[in-house]
């Protein structure tokens, strides 16, 4: 008979392992979903369904890529010889009326953008094969126009670097100020002081993101412009402000809960033998906790990483690659933000900003490994 303690234990240790086994399993369901989603868009050009490009019988170029046909139809590239043909003027046709009513005309330098429907109509023309989008073209490419026609642009470069941008500033203002606070309630503090100050900032934490974009908006944006008379305050400067306020919680609580773990003893047999306060805070708790301050910093920066509502109210959200501080960026949670609900499921778009789910998802995976290394290695 198995008594009534041991049948609870088994209860017990059966519930967690179903509840671990099944929160591992929709996890990994999650990622499959998140990364076949979004492979499929290196099938596809960009180009919008049901449309096609048209060139002359007579134009012996089989296919352009999506950058080319934007820059034709932008009229930046205006010579078939950028193409690699004659040096003769594209004569660019935005649809089927425009080019219909220049029928009976010689064709041969034409380029067209039709609907499939009519493409029987167009006599003495063919179609040219549009380029897949590659993963240089994708990852590489300096262009987030996802609505451009004919071609979407869908380069994430400037996504990429804008998100680290902000995260950069964020920490390198979060991590003084964050490793200088705990070691106050760590180490200066008294008693009533670290009581009130410790839950208080961790009530920090608690504030949804949107009120400290908002906060960033109403107050931070305008100062910085005020400040640094700037034309635009929304700045990867002004969204590193707003998320390093939002990542000193986290680094504060990490980094102090490590700095007290350093044994009273050391602490004391520094004090007893001349040296200051800073001293031993420099000499002795920091190096012996130094591991907890690394894992603090590299989670603040994964906080920044992927905050959303924030970046998205107070970066400016110009898809450009910065080229100093106060330049208007947008970030990767925030363009999967401000752009999902209005993309067609299964189009390119879409898939585009599956992709960057997966990018985001490979950078703070990378994050977490580093932070597993940094605590595997002390422990060494």
């Amino acid at each position: 008979m198995i008594s009534k303690k041991q049948f609870q234990k088994a209860l017990w240790e059966g519930t967690l392992k179903f509840s671990g086994s099944l929160t591992s399993i929709v996890i990994v369901l999650i990622i499959i979903f998140l990364f076949s989603e979004g492979l499929g868009l290196f099938k596809k050009n960009g180009m919008e369904d049901g449309y096609t490009i048209l060139v002359s019988n007579n134009n012996p170029i089989k296919e352009i890529s999506p950058s080319e046909l934007k820059n034709v139809f932008d009229l930046k590239l205006i010579s078939w010889k950028d193409l690699g043909w004659k040096d003769e003027q594209i004569q660019v046709m935005h649809s089927i009326d425009e080019l219909m009513e220049h029928e009976g005309e010689d064709n041969t330098y034409f380029i067209a953008q039709v609907e499939k429907d009519f493409i029987g109509d167009c006599k003495g023309m063919r179609e040219i094969k549009v380029k897949n989008i590659t993963l240089k073209s994708f990852f590489l490419g300096k262009e987030w126009m996802p609505t451009a026609t004919p071609a979407a642009q869908l380069g994430i470069f400037p996504l990429i670097l804008g998100t680290l941008w902000v995260s950069l500033i964020a920490i390198l203002i979060s991590l003084p100020l964050g490793l200088a606070v705990a070691a106050y309630l760590s180490f200066l503090a008294n008693g009533k002081m670290r009581a009130f100050l410790k839950p208080t900032i961790e009530l920090l934490a608690a504030i949804p993101s949107v009120v400290y974009g908002f906060f960033g908006l109403v107050v931070i944006v305008p100062l910085v412009q005020r400040i640094f008379s700037l034309d635009v305050g929304e700045s990867a400067f002004a969204g590193g402000i707003v998320l390093a306020i939002m990542a000193l919680p986290t680094i504060i609580t990490i980094a102090e809960d490590a700095m007290r773990s350093t044994p009273r003893s050391m602490v004391e047999c520094s004090l007893a033998l001349g040296a200051t306060r800073w001293q031993t805070i420099r000499k002795i708790i920091i190096p012996y906790s130094i591991s907890g301050i690394t894992a603090a910093g590299v989670l603040g920066m994964g906080r920044a990483i992927g905050e959303t509502m924030a970046a998205l109210m107070v970066t400016g959200n110009a898809a450009d690659i910065p080229t100093g501080i106060f330049d208007s960026v947008r970030t990767i949670p925030a363009t999967i933000a401000a752009e999902l609900g209005e993309t067609t499921a299964g189009g390119a778009h879409y898939q585009a900003l599956f992709i960057l789910g997966c990018v985001l998802f490979v950078i703070t995976l990378m994050i977490n490994l580093i932070v597993d290394l940094v605590k595997a290695k002390t422990k060494r």
